[in-house]
Parts: structure tokens; sequence; C-alpha cells
């Protein structure tokens, strides 16, 4: 494989991974904001501010995760450079998009329960659901790399 190709692969290697990392600190980021604001609200009111609401601050992170599996998973494989550039590129970006928008959904989550005080089962399933995105980007985006070997 010729030197260029190697650096491209390298490149889909380190892409997924900061893509991912990207959307997980934008999307903890903004689910952060929301709480903070609901934290000082019930503050403000003399009211308990609950710990819940860091599982929406957390729940974007785990697409760095997912972005760090599919990294080793491009450096093992042996195929070339521009095609594994593609592949980290294509679904670190997925995954990343998927963090922000959890981290959005999270957001809206905390600043409702912070308001309420209600309905943590059924912002977890929202969260989870866009969580799922990123799942199948992984499992298909391993599938196919799977095949490479």
């Amino acid at each position: 494989m010729s030197d260029v190709l190697v650096q491209f692969k390298d490149l889909g290697v380190g892409a997924v991974l900061a893509f991912a990392a990207m959307g997980s600190a934008l999307g903890a980021g903004a689910a952060g904001m929301a709480a903070v604001g609901a934290w000082k609200k019930s503050f403000a009111q003399n009211k308990a501010a609950s710990f819940m609401l860091v599982a929406f601050v957390g729940a974007p992170l785990t697409q760095t995760i997912y972005g760090m599996i599919v990294m080793n998973k491009i450096a093992e494989v042996a195929a070339s450079g521009q095609y594994m550039w593609g592949v980290g590129i294509l679904c670190g970006i997925a995954m990343g998009l998927s963090a922000l928008m959890q981290g959005k959904a999270g957001a809206t989550a905390a600043d409702a329960m912070g308001e309420t005080g209600k309905g943590f089962g059924n912002y977890i399933v929202v969260i989870g659901i866009v969580e799922t995105v990123a799942l199948f980007v992984m499992a298909f985006s391993m599938g196919l790399l799977g095949k490479m070997m």
C-alpha cells in the first residue's frame, strides 16, 4: 500500500473518533447548560435539585465510545486508505450528530423535569431512541468492516 493511501487510512482512524467526540462534547454541553439552569431555578425556589438530570448530561458521551470501537476496527482492516477515510469521516459525523441531537433532547428533558419534577422515564426513552442512531451506525459499520478483513 502506498504511503498516501496509508495516510488516508490514518485520517479515517482519527476522524471517526474526532467527529463522534465533537458531537458528544456539544451534546453534553447543551444538556449541561440546561441542567445547571434547572438546578438554579430549584435553588432559587428553595427546592431540592434533582441529581437525576446528570443522566441527561452524560448520555451523549457514549457516542465517543462507539467512535473508539469503530476506530479500532478501522485500524485493524488492511483495506485501501481512501475507503477507510470515507468510512471514518461519515461514521464519525453520523455518530457526532446523534450525540448532538441527544444532548438537545437532554436539554429539553432537563428543563421539563426541572420545571415539573416528573417524566424521567419518558425523557430517557426519547434519549435512548436518539442513541439508537449511533448504535446502528456502529453496528452496521462493524459488519461492513468485518467483511473487509
